[in-house]
């Protein structure tokens, strides 16, 4: 007997399809779909990339004491995280212009969660032994004024860490495509990034990093990479992206929804092995 594989999960299976059948019965949840997407996508990310952040903390000596920012937290589990290394006698600062009530929640008692806009608001007080941000600058039109304030926000010595994709280095979602499906992933890619772009993305933000950070006055700065090609969050990241991404995708008229709908069935099942662009870290520290 053949083995069909298992989806991602039930919810991803039923939820990846885009008909008007589909949204109709979606609207009458008792949630706001938006942020169980938003949610969808920060858990994946987070299970793609938060070793491979943790890692780059400890590169840069996150250590007891220090006092952090992560900037635009994407869930409880990062600051978490670094709420761990700093121990008690450290702050850590998570900030999110969204709902604070699905990042407070999760957060242990030293992590102090703020409602705060990194472009328009001025940093939270008090200087910072580190700022982070995961997959925040590039999508932001204001992204050097943005970066010109995070650097702002350190105090002498602290270090600044910045992860972004590079998006145009390597745009396919499938690579060696040959069978249907995977080309039918790498137009929906496509489209995608194109989608990311008009609305004011850097898609080769990722290997800008090192010349930025010392444009702004950092030393030693350093930056590397981290490429998942087969990897199941990945998969769970583009039903999450697709979905946020449905009616800008489809507004182009290049991707019908049929065509997108059997996209999102075909990660879900696993018939295609669905890459993440290459994520680039970069780190530098503000002289003494």
């Amino acid at each position: 007997m053949t083995h069909r594989p298992r989806p991602i999960t039930d919810v991803d299976r039923r939820a990846s399809f885009a008909r008007p059948a589909d949204t109709m019965f979606l609207d009458h949840l008792p949630v706001d779909v938006r942020e169980l997407d938003a949610q969808a996508r920060f858990a994946a990310l987070s299970a793609l990339f938060d070793q491979v952040t943790a890692r780059r903390l400890t590169g840069v000596g996150l250590a007891s004491g220090w006092r952090c920012w992560e900037v635009d937290a994407g869930g409880p589990r990062l600051p978490g995280l670094i709420a761990e290394r700093v121990g008690p006698l450290g702050r850590v600062v998570a900030t999110t212009d969204r709902d604070l009530t699905w990042l407070d929640a999760g957060l242990p008692a030293s992590v102090q969660a703020r409602r705060h806009d990194v472009v328009r608001d001025d940093p939270p007080a008090g200087g910072f032994d580190l700022v982070h941000a995961r997959l925040v600058l590039m999508h932001l039109p204001e992204r050097d004024e943005v970066l010109r304030r995070l650097v702002a926000a350190l105090r002498p010595g602290g270090w600044l860490l910045v992860e972004d994709f590079d998006c145009d280095l390597q745009p396919l979602a499938c690579l060696g495509a040959g069978r249907p499906e995977e080309l039918l992933a790498n137009r929906v890619r496509a489209e995608f990034l194109d989608l990311l772009a008009r609305r004011g993305a850097d898609l080769e933000y990722g290997r800008k990093l090192p010349r930025l950070f010392r444009d702004a006055g950092l030393v030693e700065v350093g930056a590397d990479g981290f490429f998942p090609v087969a990897v199941r969050a990945g998969a769970a990241l583009e039903i999450a992206e697709m979905r946020r991404a449905h009616e800008g995708l489809l507004a182009s008229g290049r991707i019908r929804a049929d065509e997108l709908d059997a996209h999102l069935a075909s990660v879900a099942w696993g018939r295609v092995d669905v890459t993440t662009p290459p994520l680039f870290g970069c780190w530098g520290q503000r002289p003494e």
